[in-house]
């Protein structure tokens, strides 16, 4: 049994919160155990992930290491946490107590109930970083062979074109739309393609997930249209500028094309 300490009902259920002097623990009950032995072995979970032997480093802001977890056979991508923007260097990597990590959690979750693509969230860990400060590893469901949207808007991602790319993710700004949910930071890196299982390669051979979840806003009182022009506003922004960083060419109309198929999602008229 994982003690769960004073803050159990904060824990969603089907997860396990374990308390320490040096990490505070959230984790999917089936890995919980295994979890909180890492944390007391390595001390925290980006260290051990990247310690493993033959450990996968895939590269973003900081280097994101995939492992299995022990016993289990559950690969998981282990990242650390970081600031981003112009206060970066002086914010590094500390976060006010309780961090985003929490509020990540919730969001996969209500993601996943609505039906809308994400990777499962299994654990996160909180490090003490000075007064009322944290440190926070994040540990997701490891998901093979995907890509994120700019690695192929750059034409890094093999067998997999943009054409593509852009038709899978248009059912997937529909969803946020329906769900009226925004994301305030959707850019290209922010979606990810993932191979259809056979029995859904009728429908495409890629489903887009959408992830770096933690800052998406529930928005009941929008309508799907202005969620969906939100969205897609920032989205595009966010191809432009990879446009403009990596002189990608792309057809005149293929932009264009992509906007007019998720304006008519938006209004039920798929073409």
């Amino acid at each position: 049994m994982i003690d769960t300490g004073a803050a159990e009902s904060s824990v969603p259920a089907g997860y396990s919160q374990y308390l320490s002097s040096t990490f505070e623990l959230v984790a999917h009950d089936g890995i919980a155990a295994a979890t909180r032995s890492i944390l007391e072995q390595h001390g925290t979970l980006y260290q051990w992930a990247a310690s493993l032997p033959q450990a996968r480093a895939l590269h973003g802001r900081a280097p994101v290491y995939v492992g299995e977890i022990p016993l289990h056979d559950v690969p998981v991508a282990v990242r650390h946490v970081w600031h981003g923007g112009l206060l970066a260097p002086l914010t590094s990597d500390r976060f006010r107590a309780p961090t985003r990590a929490p509020r990540e959690l919730a969001n996969s979750l209500r993601l996943r109930a609505e039906g809308i693509p994400t990777t499962e969230l299994l654990a996160y860990a909180l490090y003490p970083a000075g007064p009322g400060l944290r440190r926070v590893d994040v540990a997701t469901r490891f998901i093979p062979d995907a890509v994120d949207l700019g690695l192929v808007l750059a034409g890094r991602a093999t067998g997999l074109t943009t054409a593509t790319a852009l038709a899978a993710a248009v059912p997937l700004l529909h969803l946020l739309a329906a769900r009226l949910v925004v994301h305030p930071d959707l850019n290209v890196k922010n979606i990810l393609l993932v191979r259809a299982s056979v029995e859904l390669e009728s429908v495409g051979s890629h489903t887009a997930h959408v992830i770096d979840v933690d800052v998406i806003q529930f928005m009941p009182h929008q309508s799907p249209a202005d969620v969906m022009r939100a969205n897609l506003s920032r989205l595009l922004r966010s191809v432009r500028k990879w446009q403009a960083r990596y002189d990608i060419r792309m057809g005149a109309g293929e932009l264009h094309a992509f906007e007019r198929n998720c304006l008519a999602f938006s209004n039920g008229r798929s073409s």
